[in-house]
């Protein structure tokens, strides 16, 4: 029992630590001039929410240490990939033009946990393939 309240008392605790609790998005300064509209929508679908200055903060995103993991995955993506901040023919977005193929088609990305949590980013074979090819197309 003492155990037990040891544990509620902790987890109301990290309730207070701030990080992950910020869910303002920095503005859109650029995107990528996509090669279709499929290919943005399906980018959106699969990526935005860690790839982006568009993110749509799930409720369990409020909750420590679930937000602290949420709020590093996102700021891990902004890191390697942003749409929202694209600048054509930076470093960034050549290395992100090499990457796509291998990390979508593994299964890399979009992260398995954030499908469980987001269904609809589960794309098909097909859309994989569409996605890589279109974002091939526009990253360049």
């Amino acid at each position: 029992m003492v155990i037990f309240g040891l544990a509620v008392a902790v987890f109301i605790l990290i309730q207070f630590v701030p990080y992950g609790k910020n869910h303002i998005n920095p503005p859109v300064t650029g995107e990528p001039a996509w090669d279709s509209p499929q290919t943005r929508e399906l980018a959106k679908r699969a990526c935005f929410d860690c790839h982006s200055n568009e993110t749509v903060y799930p409720w369990y995103s409020n909750v420590a240490p679930v937000s602290w993991l949420v709020q590093h995955d996102i700021e891990e993506g902004r890191g390697r990939l942003n749409f929202s901040e694209w600048e054509a023919g930076s470093r960034r977005a050549q290395r992100a033009g090499n990457e796509v193929r291998e990390v979508i088609s593994s299964g890399e990305m979009p992260m398995p946990i954030y499908v469980l949590q987001h269904p609809s980013a589960k794309l098909t074979d097909a859309e994989k393939m569409a996605l890589i090819a279109g974002l091939e197309s526009s990253l360049k």
